[in-house]
């Protein structure tokens, strides 16, 4: 078992906090002195608050999962002895109603496109990689969403 941590840390910054005005602003700090600007997603936001660039919860939700089965392929592929050169998911996430009625993002869609050197996989033995990854991945097995794989050779 390993523990993984992160720090959310949001300010002020005016006089007054009203919904209408405060920033949305944050930082998601990591182990290692990883941080990465935050906010929350454009949609969200009332046009009268000051907005900023940076990543949204939705976003790194979707993200973690991508990432996530993205390194499980890896070592899954090494194993079979096949050589990834590259490898790029282009993932969404819906945002909707869940089964309770609650907004929830209730479908993420991963789109990975992977190219090899030397011995490809068949298209069988490539979906199975994918298909073994995604039932490996801790994220993925952590959340209610549905996870649906649309996997490429490039």
């Amino acid at each position: 078992m390993s523990e993984h941590k992160a720090t959310i840390e949001w300010r002020r910054q005016g006089a007054d906090f009203d919904y209408r005005t405060y920033s949305r602003s944050h930082t998601l700090a990591f182990e290692g002195g990883i941080q990465v600007p935050a906010s929350a997603a454009p949609g969200n936001i009332p046009p009268t608050a000051k907005g900023a660039a940076g990543v949204d919860p939705e976003q790194a939700f979707v993200a973690s999962i991508s990432s996530c089965h993205m390194l499980w392929f890896l070592h899954l592929a090494w194993k079979a002895k096949l050589v990834v050169d590259h490898y790029v998911d282009h993932a969404s996430g819906v945002l909707g109603k869940n089964a309770e009625g609650r907004e929830a993002m209730t479908r993420v869609t991963l789109r990975p496109a992977v190219t090899f050197s030397g011995r490809k996989p068949t298209p069988e033995e490539h979906a199975r990689l994918h298909e073994d990854a995604h039932h490996k991945c801790f994220i993925a097995n952590s959340v209610k969403t549905e996870v649906t794989i649309e996997p490429g050779i490039a």
